[in-house]
């Protein structure tokens, strides 16, 4: 397979990859409705920057450090199963709380500071989960020419920067627009309850297949 047609694969792959549900969409769901559009921009930021890391690691050989040492895939599943679940816990507990009004912000507080969280929120999200790292993983050893172009390595990283961060930008755009925002501070209790659910669900599974 030539470097050109390499790239297109992957980065056809990486992107259906991308626009599967999981909790990245979760997350970057409900940080859009929750936190408005700056907050889930931030958090786009974080993912599209996970998912330029777990790329060069691919290009480094992630297939063969998970197959040579086994535990360090469970070990990827249980810390990320961790993560999802105190994800969970905090948006459910936080359900029934208003959103704090802008309007009452601390005006010498760091306005930076909400920005940072959201992405590194999202930088967590995307390096704790196993699914998007096997998905890297097996794609690069899948479809990574044996002997690769220099352009191979500099485009492929930032096309997975690219994919992710674009398409959970289009999510936070679209889902902090008036009307889908509406909605959510109308059922904002159920909604919370609802995405905490999933990602405690989804933290469940991944540690119930760390033996696997």
């Amino acid at each position: 397979m030539n470097t050109a047609l390499a790239i297109v694969s992957i980065i056809a792959a990486l992107a259906m990859g991308a626009i599967s549900p999981g909790p990245s969409f979760v997350l970057v769901a409900r940080t859009a409705a929750a936190a408005g559009r700056r907050e889930a921009l931030a958090t786009a930021l974080g993912l599209g920057c996970g998912a330029f890391t777990f790329a060069v690691m691919a290009l480094f050989g992630l297939h063969a450090v998970f197959v040579a040492v086994p535990w360090a895939y469970a070990a990827l599943k249980l810390c990320g199963g961790a993560y999802l679940i105190y994800l969970a816990y905090r948006i459910w507990r936080s359900a029934r709380q208003p959103l704090p009004s802008l309007a009452l912000a601390d005006p010498s507080a760091d306005a930076r500071r909400p920005y940072l969280r959201a992405y590194f929120r999202g930088l967590a999200t995307q390096l704790s989960n196993p699914k998007t790292a096997i998905v890297f993983a097996s794609v690069f050893a899948a479809l990574m020419p044996e002997h690769p172009a220099m352009a191979f390595y500099l485009v492929v990283p930032v096309a997975a920067f690219a994919i992710d961060a674009g398409w959970y930008t289009i999510v936070s755009c679209v889902l902090s627009s008036a009307a889908p925002r509406a909605v959510y501070l109308r059922y904002k209790a159920l909604i919370d309850r609802l995405a905490g659910s999933i990602m405690g669900l989804l933290g469940l599974k991944l540690i119930s297949m760390v033996r696997e």
